[in-house]
């Protein structure tokens, strides 16, 4: 999960070539280093770690008589805000967590009646923003891969994760310039107001229901809104099938690829919301 946490405010080609450079930070290192004791206080636990203010290129932080000797700095991420994420994760899953996080997705969800509704991810979620330095989007990515990935072992963690829907600004600005947006009356910037009523993810789940993702893979639920985000990411991505992004389009101007699947269908809208 702390390795996904880095994937935020950069691209996804940066982030994964720094991470294979440099390497990461795992928990037994952050346990290892915490067990000394350090003599700064933000470190005694999740509730007191918070302003904590290190920056990697000024190398300082808030209790600089502590820098020294403080396991923070130690690690090589890419900046400082994500080693006061791992730290801050670290003492989340020990504190909170009760250092077993499996046990704490379980008991959370068992406080959700219906797993397939937003309450069962807001059980997840809601708890961990207050990780310093993880935006919703990230939390909701990496819940997801991580609820889905023993399907047949937690299928009620499939429920919950195959639910999630991750909206970044590729995924927006398809929405967008197709006029999807505009036809729905929720013409918006980017932002928070994605995940708004009537906003992008809304939008999203409306689709999915629509589509039945069985007769992609006989394997998957009829309605699986995370493999339908996923896939307009895909068709967008760089790292995909790079078609509908700024870097083929003119964001001034009407699309014009031609060779586009959906071109006879879009909106073509110059993109106006960035």
């Amino acid at each position: 999960m702390v390795e996904t946490f880095n994937f935020q405010g950069i691209s996804d080609g940066v982030a994964a070539s720094y991470l294979e450079t440099h390497g990461g930070v795992t928990w037994h290192q952050i346990k290892t280093e915490i067990s000394r004791d350090p003599t700064c206080s933000l470190l005694r636990s999740y509730w007191t770690f918070e302003n904590c203010r290190y920056d990697k290129t000024k190398r300082t932080c808030s209790h600089l008589r502590h820098f020294s000797e403080c396991p923070v700095p130690s690690h090589r991420l890419r900046n400082g805000r994500l080693n006061q994420t791992a730290f801050s994760f670290f003492l989340f899953v020990r504190d909170v967590a009760g250092s077993n996080l499996f046990r704490w997705f379980d008991d959370q969800l068992a406080t959700t009646a219906d797993l397939g509704n937003l309450s069962a991810q807001e059980s997840l979620v809601g708890p961990m923003r207050h990780i310093f330095g993880v935006s919703d989007k990230v939390l909701t990515m990496t819940l997801s891969s991580v609820l889905m990935a023993d399907w047949k072992g937690r299928p009620d963690w499939f429920d919950v994760g195959s639910q999630m829907i991750v909206v970044d600004r590729l995924v927006h600005n398809l929405l967008a310039r197709a006029g999807i947006l505009a036809r729905f009356g929720a013409s918006h910037t980017y932002g928070q107001r994605c995940y708004a009523e009537n906003g992008c993810a809304d939008i999203l789940r409306q689709v999915s229901a629509e589509i039945d993702a069985r007769q992609f893979d006989a394997s998957f639920p009829a309605n699986f809104p995370r493999y339908i985000q996923h896939a307009l990411w895909h068709y967008c991505a760089g790292s995909g099938l790079n078609v509908c992004n700024g870097n083929n389009i003119d964001d001034r101007k009407s699309c014009e690829q031609i060779s586009c699947n959906v071109y006879s269908i879009c909106g073509r809208n110059a993109l106006k919301y960035k």
